[in-house]
């Protein structure tokens, strides 16, 4: 059949704006009925705490303590497989290397590697680091798209079909499958911009091979960069931006994703995708960019960076939905489990100082800073209850990515290559111990009604 060339497939016709309507008239749910059937909407109770879902023994987030008997806020804790974060920072910076592998290696298999085993599987995955034949042509640069995400999506998808045992369920071919994807996402992100780039920017294309030897936060600058060119902190604060991304417990929304897509006893690319298009949100892995924004956004209203008045009368113009996108939030501040602070900010704002030093941002990492002292104070003032808010990983990572030079379009694929390592653990974690299919229930709310024959309808 011929395609027809009138018609515009993006067009919104006032028979879908009718239709439309109709779906909101007939599924808008009383907000009261939550409450009156107890719902933990977003599964949250209504302090805000999750609702207990499952066990892991990947990672755990500590945001509370016990202070006589009471709980109460404190600084917060990320472990990964027990193991304190901001120690795992402290071993590989103090060595001088590079950590995402190692802790990638710990995610998966439950256990620091001795240096015999991290040389086999950073080996390993070097390994894994080509692509199948003609796959960037015929998959990344025939179809390019400003949605670095969906093309992500789109090419591990497509991987399925190279893959002659894509539905064994083994911990070891899935562990194979897992570590290959975690080896390829770099380049796939990389390769996915880089056609975007040149066929619908009109930029040069530059389609580097992987080099022998690189990390991981190397290789993303390696190809990702006409001249190849990066200094060592450059990779060294990509490379800390990874670990910080690499996991975060069972409970946030792409975490989940994989867990209840992995139940179904789907394949592995299948449950990658999924959460893929769950990070994707502005509201979980796409919220780096709105800080990006908003800053952008900041500095075409505060002429004088260090004017503290001009910066909180911004502050307050967006929590009265008065500047930027009008939505009344100040991004990247607060976080759904953290109050008093976020360790990943934390560990990465005091690399984000000498990287700025470096490329001569120091003006710009002011701003950012007297925006995370000021924010809180103006939040507890506008909204008159006060449980602890703080700068959360995303309010220092887009200024990481904006001062590595990264295009805006990489952002969340970033967080995305580095995510699929946690991913990964939970996937097997979850074939390990599989039990039930993820099933929650949805309450009713609509009465029944009687079936009315066409012709009698009106």
């Amino acid at each position: 059949m011929p395609i027809d060339k009138s018609i515009n497939y993006s067009e919104i016709t006032p028979e879908i704006k009718e239709l439309g309507q109709l779906c909101i008239d007939n599924s808008s749910i009383d907000p009261a009925l939550y409450t009156k059937y107890q719902v933990n909407r977003g599964l949250r109770d209504l302090n805000g705490n999750g609702v207990l879902t499952g066990l892991t023994e990947v990672s755990d987030i500590v945001a509370t303590k016990m202070v006589d008997g009471q709980k109460v806020p404190c600084d917060g804790k990320l472990y990964y497989r027990g193991i304190d974060v901001e120690d795992i920072v402290k071993g590989f910076v103090t060595e001088q290397r590079f950590g995402f592998e190692e802790v990638t290696y710990l995610l998966l298999f439950g256990k620091l590697p001795t240096v015999d085993e991290l040389d086999m599987f950073t080996k390993q995955l070097e390994r894994y680091r080509s692509l199948p034949t003609n796959f960037v042509r015929d998959i990344i640069m025939k179809a390019p798209t400003a949605d670095m995400m969906n093309t992500l999506s789109r090419c591990v998808l497509t991987l399925y079909g190279y893959d002659k045992a894509a539905n064994d369920l083994s911990i070891d071919n899935v562990l194979r499958q897992c570590m290959q994807m975690i080896a390829l996402f770099p380049m796939m992100s990389v390769y996915s911009y880089q056609a975007y780039r040149h066929y619908v920017l009109g930029k040069s294309l530059y389609i580097h091979n992987p080099k022998p030897g690189l990390s991981t936060a190397e290789l993303i600058l390696y190809t990702l960069r006409s001249n190849r060119r990066y200094t060592k902190l450059e990779a060294s604060v990509l490379d800390m931006a990874l670990v910080l991304h690499a996991e975060h417990g069972g409970g946030n929304n792409s975490t989940f994703t994989m867990h209840v897509v992995t139940s179904s006893g789907t394949d592995t690319y299948s449950a990658v995708s999924a959460s893929l298009g769950s990070l994707k949100g502005p509201k979980h892995g796409g919220a780096n960019i709105k800080v990006v924004q908003m800053f952008d956004d900041m500095k075409k209203h505060v002429k004088d960076w260090t004017d503290e008045a001009a910066i909180e009368k911004y502050l307050r113009d967006l929590l009265h939905k008065e500047a930027f996108d009008k939505a009344g939030l100040i991004y990247g501040m607060g976080h759904a489990v953290y109050s008093i602070s976020d360790p990943r900010a934390r560990v990465l704002n005091i690399f984000i100082q000498r990287l700025a030093a470096e490329k001569h941002r120091d003006k710009e990492y002011a701003l950012y800073a007297a925006v995370e002292r000021l924010a809180p104070l103006v939040i507890a003032d506008e909204r008159k209850m006060y449980k602890g808010v703080s700068a959360n990983v995303d309010f220092y990572s887009g200024l990481v990515y904006s001062m590595l030079d990264l295009p805006l379009e990489l952002y969340t694929p970033i967080f995305a290559i580095s995510r699929v390592a946690g991913w990964s653990a939970h996937r097997i974690e979850e074939l390990i111990n599989a039990g039930k299919i993820i099933r929650p229930a949805y309450k009713n709310v609509l009465p029944h009604d009687d079936y009315v024959p066409l012709k009698d309808r009106k």
